[in-house]
């Protein structure tokens, strides 16, 4: 279990409130302290953690969590109301930073943030929740880079993200769907032609009965001027023979494409 999902568990949950954010922070100017009443000489790890009450009326506080040396324990320290913080110092709008400034009518602390990201994240984050809870009276950012301000944009990049993929998505699916219109037109239309060309060569072939037909039509005989009605008629016969092979040959073609065609639809 990472630290800030320790500490909503041990510190806000069991007040029945929901941690929104926190940072690890560490101060920008060290206090002089000579002890402290654990023993140790300030070596603690510091917390900032927004947080807001499950039931209504909502209450959001912003509080001061430390771990001490050799405790896995969390301790809530300083608290505040969100109705008392007067303002937020990013320190730089120009560039990231881990350093910023809290105001309260009764405090001010100088902090640097564990890195630049956690810190705008944070920051964000409470600017979001001043926006939404404090109706009047709102706390100052100043020193802030724009991308911070604008609402909650850690959730409208995702989903712009979301969005874009599910656009590309779409169109490729769209694109794909005209392909497959058109071979199933195509494949249609050649299906007809074979069912169309199958019927005309079953009532041209019907009055033969053809058996046993070569597949090359041979040399006429020599006689063959003496024998031209049976001539005419064998070439007639092995003709149509030819005629029906190259009709079975379509048809299979056609069915090979056919079959590529459902194929390709369903895949």
């Amino acid at each position: 279990m990472s630290s800030k999902a320790a500490i909503n568990k041990e510190v806000f949950v069991p007040h029945d409130e929901k941690m929104l954010a926190a940072v690890q922070v560490k101060r920008k100017t060290k206090k002089k302290i000579p002890f402290l009443a654990t023993g140790g000489q300030g070596d603690y790890v510091t917390f900032i953690c927004l947080s807001v009450t499950n039931k209504k009326p909502v209450l959001i506080t912003i509080t001061k969590v430390k771990q001490f040396p050799g405790s896995s324990a969390f301790a809530k320290r300083s608290q505040w109301t969100i109705d008392q913080l007067r303002q937020v110092n990013g320190i730089d709008s120009n560039k990231d930073s881990p350093e910023f400034d809290l105001t309260f009518d009764t405090a001010f602390d100088q902090w640097v943030a564990g890195s630049a990201g956690e810190k705008c994240t944070f920051i964000q984050i409470l600017h979001h929740t001043c926006q939404r809870y404090i109706p009047t009276r709102k706390p100052e950012f100043v020193n802030c880079q724009s991308k911070l301000l604008g609402g909650n944009s850690i959730l409208h990049s995702a989903a712009d993200s979301v969005t874009s993929a599910v656009q590309k998505a779409s169109q490729a699916l769209n694109e794909r769907g005209e392909r497959l219109g058109r071979a199933e037109e195509r494949t249609a239309d050649m299906r007809n032609s074979a069912e169309q060309f199958s019927v005309t060569a079953h009532k041209v072939l019907t009055p033969w009965e053809i058996e046993n037909s070569g597949d090359l039509v041979p040399d006429p005989p020599q006689n063959a001027h003496h024998q031209g009605s049976t001539w005419s008629h064998h070439v007639d016969r092995t003709t149509v023979c030819m005629f029906r092979k190259h009709t079975m040959a379509t048809s299979f073609i056609c069915m090979i494409y056919w079959c590529f065609f459902l194929v390709c639809r369903f895949l």
